[in-house]
């Protein structure tokens, strides 16, 4: 059992100094404030906070960080995807997704929802292990020291036009598995861990035809669904001429949009979407850096949060792995739109950033520093030159993920100092881009 003690921390009822957080079994156990450290604390001069929370999450994509920048939009970028998701294997995939998530520790999240579609080897072949590339994710999670969730998803059409849904091209070939019943039948070798979670994702209604939905929602249970929705304005034209509505009601015609539901992006949700959405008490959520990268455009997302649709993060194409800049986006985009400030609540905001994602992950105990929640907590310097005189429980305005002391998943140190215990993460990026440009 390992106790920490941080100089402040903000815990549910607020902002409290000199805190004492004991921990046992991966659990926090005691909270107590105002209390001197124990000799045997692990002692650190910073910030605690609760984990954030990346609900949405394309490891694989962040070998395109800096290299889609010429021109073009989304489409354009989705081309040169496709060439990484050519050539990676359960080895390269492995590497990479480590490093991803040894990044993603050090910038301060603790819990990750992976939105896994790739599964197959090319044209489609199956591995020995029909869940090898799964099974890199998982093992790759466990070695960067994140909490997993597996979004393990269903991939059956090449795209979606007025007239139908289109053939799977060649690439898309590897992330399909040809007929719901045979995704159902892979992804049910699956299972838990003490740090992993199953779940399930749609990739959208380009990608899975109506009756596919109707199917999948009649077994996934309680598990937590995730579904690319409404990102694109093209997405919504095509669905309203082939089905005659938007996707977020195809969803819903189809069983799926319920409590576990969380569509992902939402951009050009309209106002009977977010009513539906709301409804079914889904979530949404919206990746602020992604969406502005691809041009995506701005969500509505106080028109959400005013319906009652819970909001989460994630960084989806890791343009940035850098949590304050996802919760900032959050704000500052409804800024722009509005020329208000203040249009989220700094509870809202944390509220965003930790607990909503933990709970439409799976995890509903987790995001707070309290007795019973999971020991995910991350420690913020206070005085580098982006936090100096910041109020602490306005951080998340200031801080970056360079400001990132120490995380600690599960109870355990994964970062310490700045550093992760793998080692030098940019090396381990460099190392496994290599391996999947090689």
């Amino acid at each position: 059992m390992t106790n920490y003690w941080a100089t402040s921390a903000v815990l549910p009822t607020g902002l409290a100094h000199r805190v004492r957080v004991e921990v046992a079994d991966g659990r926090i156990t005691r909270v107590t404030s105002k209390a001197p450290p124990a000799a045997e604390d692990v002692q650190l001069d910073g910030i605690m906070l609760p984990g954030f929370a990346n609900a949405h999450s394309h490891a694989f994509h962040r070998a395109l960080r800096g290299r889609t920048h010429a021109s073009g939009n989304f489409w354009t970028w989705r081309d040169q995807m496709y060439t990484v998701a050519r050539v990676l294997d359960p080895d390269t995939y492995f590497g990479l997704a480590r490093a991803v998530f040894a990044e993603m520790v050090s910038a301060g999240f603790t819990v990750v929802g992976e939105f896994h579609y790739l599964h197959h080897g090319p044209n489609g072949q199956p591995y020995d292990d029909p869940n090898a590339m799964g099974h890199a994710v998982v093992a790759a999670a466990a070695e960067a020291g994140i909490r997993l969730t597996l979004l393990d998803t269903c991939y059956l059409s090449g795209g979606l036009a007025g007239s139908g849904h289109l053939d799977l091209d060649p690439v898309q070939q590897r992330f399909s598995d040809g007929h719901v019943a045979d995704w159902i039948g892979r992804v049910g070798r699956l299972a838990d861990g003490p740090t992993t979670r199953i779940g399930a994702g749609v990739h959208s209604v380009r990608a899975v035809p109506r009756d596919a939905l109707r199917d999948l929602a009649s077994i996934v249970g309680n598990r937590p669904v995730h579904a690319h929705v409404s990102e694109q304005l093209a997405e919504n034209a095509a669905a309203t001429l082939y089905y005659g509505c938007t996707p977020t009601r195809v969803f819903e015609e189809a069983g799926l949009v319920g409590p576990g539901f969380t569509a992902v992006h939402a951009t050009h949700a309209d106002t009977d979407d977010i009513h539906r959405l709301a409804h079914g008490g889904a979530a949404v959520c919206l990746c602020p850096t992604t969406e502005r990268d691809l041009a995506d455009g701005i969500g509505p997302a106080r028109a959400l949060s005013e319906a009652g649709v819970p909001l989460c993060l994630g960084t989806d194409q890791h343009a940035m792995i850098d949590p304050f800049e996802e919760v900032r986006g959050l704000e500052m985009h409804e800024r722009l739109l509005t020329g208000e400030r203040g249009r989220f609540t700094l509870e809202e905001l944390a509220a965003a950033a930790g607990p909503v994602g933990y709970s439409r992950l799976g995890w509903p105990d987790g995001g707070a520093i309290a007795a019973g929640q999971l020991a995910d907590l991350v420690v913020v310097q206070r005085d580098s030159p982006r936090t100096a005189g910041s109020r602490p429980n306005q951080i998340l305005f200031s801080a970056t993920s360079a400001d990132v002391l120490a995380t600690i998943v599960a109870g355990e140190l994964i970062v310490t100092d700045g550093k992760h215990r793998l080692g030098d993460v940019g090396r381990l990026l460099a190392e496994a881009f290599e391996a999947v440009r090689r």
